[in-house]
């Protein structure tokens, strides 16, 4: 495996106190394998010069001449002996099927690896390059191309002979090609050229940014993006290119194509080979460095593998990992190279003792990242998310991973709740962790998460859980009580257990209110009602709804009163048919105060379901509640006037004796408390209203006569009820009357009132008079219908004749009743006006006036 030192990235934090700077390390985006198996054996007698990567192989070239075809693993699975010098470049077709082989010797070989048919010509030069058209296997693309001191393109006619055309010479060696498609690219001394085979023209010449650099010892690095898209490496210069079609309209002379550079930028080290990986590019760096004993001599450091972003004019650093190859101290840039697959992410670097695979890391290396940096949240959420893809991971067991790092870390909490989430549904893992917790006292922690559903641990362990709760924490144990149900474990040991403890503290509240609890699981419901009554306990009346022990509370009823009023006689009134009213009163004869409260409410629900406890609900009213004792009176017919105003006259309630009186047919009596003992005009007045008695009024009078108060009230309020004149002749002179002059002017006021109210509703009167009349006149100037079914109501005969021809006489009333005109009285015999004889005998209206016809 190739040892890959990640580079960290350093960010600065400043505080309010000082600043620094922190080693903020981040995930790599490469991971890095070295190709093995037969490779090993092949680079330690011989050193690798170039190789050729396919989807399904690779090819290796060496320094001794071989060419070997490898898996992907790096099995040789093929051996070729070309030449005794140095393999330069091996060209494969998209298919794999073909292959191109130049040396140093001059030799050029290609053939098919299946047939071994094909072009094999040694040459009087170096070739230093060879490149097969992508899609060489097809009868009309049977082209390559070579490049030594010159660029030669080599084609197969139809006559199976291959024709030679130079495309390029007179600027050097030619040390790279890379064809795609219909494009042909390489580079020589001055710079790069781009050729389109399609229209056999060259389309562009990318000079060269530093000339000083020899071209044999940092060699130009071509790769294309894409079929369109050139990316040039030379030395510390990167370009982007786009070759494009060019408008119809301009120049003719020019090429179809043009190229645009869309971002240039430069780097820090020397460039040894590109690969494309998205939107972004793999460099593969040749870094020297200054050594920090001499200050002035350089070394060769580890080759380095960014990826960046390229940006038009610069690029942004993605990630950067230095890589340990072999001899890396003796290799110049020109022994390095970077090839990558085009099926899948695979880029391998290249060295005369070492070839590197670097693939892109999938779900399962991020997860063994976050791993490794004890990221166990991180890792969980991810292993998570993308449970479908990973293949070396399991969820529950990074989930328990994390769980064993919370509590190695102390966070208890964290970790039993993460428990919940991670265990699932796996009884013996819940148990295991269960026993963890309680080795190390933190069973509490997790006490809260044990599942309580579908799953189900033994009983031992939740009551193992309650004892540890019962020991410290009793607030703790109830909750549990409360939370957990009754069937996780075995109610009579954990009963024993909370006996064993009240013995010590018989008065505990808390540990009382989790026995009642524990009795109610086990539906002892007697000895659950007792605590809650013994502690008055909220809860008392829902126990009692819930499993119906009116039963067991009728001998308790005053305790319930004691406790809350309000909701036990609201329970009692609810369940009349099991606990009767008679029963509730019997129990209640002590405490008349509660009786009362009792009484009372059954009054509001029903006035006449307790009627026979009215009489005594009186002194009822008297002693506790005096303000509803009138409303009592009022509402009640069942109870004794009598006893009522006996009571009310011992206790001088004036209110309530004055209502009895005017019940009791007193009204002069009642009047006279009201003006003797209340002193109110006002209260008065207005019990004389509600009697609308003249007599009560003289009565009234009369006793106000002397009393100016009295009577400015009287003045103020009468004007509706008596004449005010006959109070004032009755005022004797001299008499100062407060407010005087506005009473007077009140009862002007309601008198202009009343007469204005009395025109307005003649004026109504007059109208609606005028309107119906109108409408009874419309409605008599109407036609009746006369047909064969009327009859005559004198002869009961029908009132048309069978003989319509002959002349015939019939009167019609207003009211519809119709006669023969002979069979009505003759006209000397009644008035001039005739109406109808049944109708003036029920006395009708002016509706039975006749209409003759």
């Amino acid at each position: 495996m190739a040892e890959v030192e990640e580079q960290g990235r350093k960010s600065s934090e400043e505080s309010s106190d000082d600043s620094e700077e922190e080693e903020n390390e981040e995930e790599p985006k490469l991971k890095y394998e070295r190709l093995t198996n037969g490779v090993t054996e092949i680079l330690q007698k011989d050193a690798a010069s170039c190789m050729t990567v396919h989807d399904k192989f690779l090819a290796l070239g060496t320094h001794f001449g071989k060419v070997f075809l490898l898996d992907i693993q790096g099995n040789v699975t093929q051996k070729f002996d070309i030449s005794p010098v140095k393999i330069n470049q091996i060209s494969l077709d998209d298919s794999g099927e073909h292959v191109g082989i130049c040396s140093e010797d001059g030799k050029v070989q290609v053939f098919g690896l299946y047939t071994r048919e094909g072009f094999h010509e040694n040459f009087d030069c170096p070739i230093k390059i060879v490149a097969l058209h992508p899609q060489f296997g097809r009868s009309s693309s049977k082209q390559f191309v070579t490049g030594g001191s010159k660029l030669q393109l080599y084609e197969r006619n139809w006559l199976n002979r291959w024709k030679t055309l130079t495309l390029h010479e007179g600027e050097g060696t030619i040390t790279n090609i890379k064809w795609k498609a219909n494009l042909i690219a390489w580079a020589n001394s001055v710079g790069v050229k781009i050729y389109d085979i399609s229209t056999r023209q060259r389309i562009t010449n990318v000079l060269r940014d530093n000339a000083s650099l020899r071209p044999d010892m940092y060699p130009c690095s071509l790769c294309w993006k894409d079929s369109t898209t050139l990316v040039i490496g030379w030395g510390t210069s990167v370009k982007i290119c786009a070759v494009k079609e060019r408008d119809p309209t301009e120049v003719r002379d020019l090429p179809s194509r043009y190229v645009e550079i869309v971002s240039a930028f430069d780097t820090e080290f020397y460039i040894s080979g590109l690969g494309p990986l998205g939107d972004q590019l793999v460099v593969l760096y040749y870094v020297k460095e200054i050594s920090d004993e001499t200050q002035d001599k350089e070394f060769r450091a580890r080759p380095r593998l960014d990826i960046i972003q390229p940006l038009p004019e610069a690029c942004e650093e993605i990630s950067s990992d230095a890589l340990t190859v072999r001899h890396f101290q003796e290799n110049e840039c020109r022994d390095y190279g970077l090839e990558h697959s085009e099926g899948e992410s695979l880029f391998y670097i290249i060295s005369p003792k070492d070839i590197v695979v670097a693939k892109e890391r999938d779900q399962d290396d991020h997860i063994d990242w976050l791993l490794d940096k004890k990221k166990y949240e991180e890792a969980l959420m991810a292993a998570e998310i993308s449970f479908k893809n990973i293949k070396r991971h399991e969820v529950q067991k990074i989930g328990i991973a994390y769980i064993n790092h919370l509590v190695e870390k102390g966070e208890y909490d964290v970790a039993a709740r993460k428990c919940q989430k991670v265990l699932g549904k796996n009884m013996e893992l819940w148990e295991n962790e269960v026993y963890r917790f309680k080795t190390i006292g933190q069973l509490k922690a997790i006490s809260q998460y044990l599942p309580r559903g579908d799953l189900r641990l033994r009983p031992a362990i939740y009551e193992m859980i309650l004892h540890e709760f019962l020991k410290s924490d009793f607030e703790g144990f109830a909750t549990l009580i409360r939370e957990w149900p009754g069937d996780l474990y075995n109610n009579m040991t954990v009963v024993q257990a909370v006996q064993d403890h009240l013995k010590k503290d018989p008065n505990n509240g808390t540990l009382l209110t989790t026995l009642a609890e524990l009795y109610t699981y086990d539906q002892r419901y007697d000895r659950a009602l007792k605590i809650y009554l013994q502690l008055r306990h909220k809860d008392v009346y829902q126990l009692i709804h819930k499993h119906n022990l009116f039963s067991s509370i009728e001998d308790k009823i005053v305790l319930l009163m004691d406790f809350d009023k309000e909701k036990a006689v609201d329970m009692l009134l609810d369940n009349e048919d099991k606990i009767s009213i008679d029963r509730v009163v019997e129990e209640l004869k002590d405490r008349p105060e509660l009786l009362h409260v009792y009484l009372h409410k059954l009054f509001k629900r029903d006035h006449h379901k307790g009627q026979k406890y009215h009489e005594k609900q009186i002194s009822l009213y008297a002693e506790y509640d005096r303000p509803n004792l009138l409303p009592f009176l009022r509402d009640s017919t069942h109870c004794p006037l009598e006893k009522a105003l006996e009571i009310c006259q011992q206790r001088n309630f004036v209110e309530e004796t004055v209502f009895l009186l005017s019940r009791m047919g007193n009204s002069r009596r009642a009047l006279q408390m009201i003006m003797e003992e209340l002193h109110d005009v006002d209260k008065a007045i207005e019990f004389a209203k509600e009697q609308d008695d003249a007599e009560l009024w003289e009565d009234l009078i009369s006793y106000s006569i002397d009393k100016p108060p009295f009577i400015t009230g009287l003045l103020n309020n009468i004007g509706t009820h008596v004449d005010p004149i006959l109070l004032i002749h009755r005022i004797k002179e001299d008499m100062e009357i407060p407010s005087l002059r506005d009473s007077l002017v009140k009862i002007l006021q309601d008198y202009n009132l009343q007469i204005l109210l009395r025109e307005g509703c003649k004026k109504i009167l007059v109208a609606d008079s005028l309107s119906l009349l109108k409408k009874m006149q419309r409605t008599q100037m109407r036609g009746v219908r006369v047909d064969e079914e009327n009859i005559c109501e004198a002869c009961h005969a029908p009132i048309l004749p069978t003989d319509t021809a002959k002349v015939f006489n019939v009167v019609v009333f207003h009211c519809r009743h119709m006669f023969h005109k002979d069979c009505l009285p003759s006209p000397s015999t009644i008035p001039a006006v005739q109406f109808c004889n049944i109708c003036s005998a029920k006395r009708r209206g002016p509706g039975s006036a006749i209409m003759e016809i």
